[in-house]
């Protein structure tokens, strides 16, 4: 389906000649699980955050959302992110010169107009929102929830490094994806023991042979170059060190159990646990330099070489135009908002010593993208650690994934908490369910069920009021029951209590426990009834005309 989605919904006067006011932004429904509860209001929305890439591509992958939507009657949507898949503003020749639409804030209007349309044009304005996203799409729905809590009730944000940029407090450790990378081709990330010794000594050579004209044609046939592929400063040495690292960092992402296209766009499949199979190449420890170079081709070859047909490397080019746009637009967006630091030290990582130079990578933007990146503005903008006044937001992350090292790993607040997966790579909980499915992704997804049948449940709670019979049917529809719901939020109150106890007094005494806990449910209570009464006091045909007036006047900007 498409939309008119608002080119730019941050300026209020006259456009520049001869662009838009609107772009087509591509979007899926499917409404085939979406059932109303007992008392006719409508099922909840599981809404997806799409991210750098073409959305079909989390549509066709993201069985969290299609594995459960049937137990909760959950209308099922994707939305594509602009400038990515084919929410293209503008044409193929014209795109680059127009990148300055490409912001995270702009997309998150996009998708605000576009939940706010939906529940409007299918009567569901009571409906609770849930959302979901993997890496960037994660970021962007857990900045949503901050930014928008009165369009989405909860976000499973899986592996979303939102603590990797400039400026955190306390800082970032730079080297953690290279550190986390290395892990899976460690044993203890289960990869032969002889990976990261030899993967180390394959950058050595490079540069030793890199040196010399001699060196590099060696080089270019140990490494099965192409002809095209020129090898003849130390220069492009490096862009081939690169590129080989490369191929590394996109294996441990995609580091599942089972075979996957993911990490290749959908566009071919890394077999299961690639990070070991490229290891298999380097398990000689006593390989003679040309063995252990041609180790590292086979090795880059699991990703660049997923087809098993390619002939020869090209190391200027990715493993399929579509990855390679991805990473091109991301790499606007990262010289410009996205500034995340990265490092290597050679010493606790298998790579070698490269710190974090913000300079010499804001000169590269500028080179570039011709932009100058704005260092500090997602701290600035998004508060960096400092999350926890908001609420209803599940962090997962898995332990093999090199982005964890960035994300949530500890709880902020009694619903902004964070899940674990020792044994999983780039959000392995929003994958469909498979046989190879480690136990802790299956814990973590029942936890994850769980926060989406508490956030329905309060959302209804907070439109209908405590009697409402759809509590009932969705604890039907979900395998749980009103008992278990209350109980939850009375530990999460009891969890309130403690903190306000400990804020009020250094050494609080247990005798205060019960009549503090009786103060907070009178309070709730009373809000809760405040809420009802208001709530009926507008007849639904007043809210309805209400909320399409105000999302009239948003198209409008």
């Amino acid at each position: 389906m498409w939309r008119n989605a608002t080119l730019d919904h941050f300026t209020f006067g006259k456009r520049e000649p001869g662009l838009p006011s609107t772009f087509k932004q591509r979007y899926f429904v499917c409404d085939t699980f979406w059932q109303p509860f007992a008392d006719g209001s409508p099922g909840p929305i599981f809404f997806y955050f799409g991210n750098e890439a073409n959305v079909e591509l989390y549509l066709n992958n993201t069985g969290l959302m299609w594995e459960n939507a049937p137990s909760f009657g959950a209308l099922v949507v994707f939305a594509e992110h602009r400038y990515y898949g084919k929410s293209k503003p503008f044409s193929s020749k014209e795109i680059k010169n127009h990148m300055h639409f490409l912001t995270a804030e702009q997309a998150m209007a996009d998708f605000a107009g576009l939940i706010t349309e939906l529940k409007v044009d299918r009567k569901a304005r009571s409906s609770a929102v849930i959302g979901f996203g993997g890496s960037y799409g994660g970021m962007i729905g857990s900045w949503f929830r901050m930014k928008y809590p009165h369009l989405v009730d909860g976000v499973i944000a899986a592996s979303a490094p939102i603590w990797s940029f400039l400026g955190e407090m306390p800082h970032v450790d730079a080297t953690y994806f290279a550190k986390g990378t290395t892990y899976d081709a460690s044993e203890a990330g289960g990869s032969n023991a002889n990976c990261v010794p030899n993967v180390k000594r394959g950058w050595q050579l490079l540069k030793s042979f890199g040196a010399t004209p001699e060196g590099r044609s060696t080089l270019h046939t140990s490494l099965r170059l192409c002809a095209s592929a020129k090898l003849e400063t130390e220069t492009s040495v490096v862009g081939l060190r690169d590129w080989l690292a490369s191929a590394w960092d996109y294996m441990a992402m995609g580091n599942f159990p089972y075979p996957s296209g993911y990490m290749l766009n959908g566009q071919g499949e890394l077999p299961a646990y690639p990070v070991r199979v490229a290891c298999n190449s380097l398990s000689n420890p006593e390989s003679t330099d040309v063995e252990l170079l041609e180790g590292m081709a086979l090795a880059a070859g699991v990703f660049y070489n997923y087809s098993g047909d390619v002939p020869c490397f090209d190391f200027s080019s990715g493993p399929n135009p579509e990855t390679t746009e991805t990473a091109d637009f991301w790499g606007y967006q990262y010289c410009t908002e996205m500034f995340q630091i990265f490092a290597k030290d050679g010493e606790r990582d298998m790579f070698w010593e490269e710190p974090f130079n913000a300079t010499a990578v804001s000169m590269g933007c500028e080179q570039q993208w011709g932009v100058t990146p704005r260092q500090l503005w997602a701290t600035q903008e998004w508060g960096g650690r400092r999350i926890w006044a908001h609420s209803n937001i599940v962090f997962s992350n898995g332990l093999l994934d090199p982005w964890h090292g960035g994300g949530v790993l500890r709880d902020v607040a009694d619903t902004v908490v964070a899940l674990i997966i020792p044994e999983g790579a780039h959000h392995l909980d929003l994958m469909f369910s498979n046989p190879e499915d480690p136990p802790s992704v299956i814990e973590v997804r029942r936890q994850e069920r769980e926060w989406m049948r508490i956030w329905i449940e309060e959302a209804s709670r907070s439109r209908h009021g405590s009697d409402d019979q759809s509590i009932i049917s969705l604890n039907l529809l979900s395998g749980g029951s009103v008992r278990d719901v209350d109980q939850l939020l009375r530990a999460r109150k009891k969890g309130l209590a403690r903190r306000l106890r400990s804020g009020l007094h250094r050494e609080p005494s247990s005798c205060i426990a019960e009549p503090f806990e009786w103060l907070l449910d009178l309070i709730f209570n009373a809000f809760k009834e405040l809420w009802i009464s208001f709530d009926l006091a507008e007849s639904p045909s007043q809210l309805e005309a209400s909320t399409f007036r105000e999302t009239s006047a948003n198209s409008a900007l």
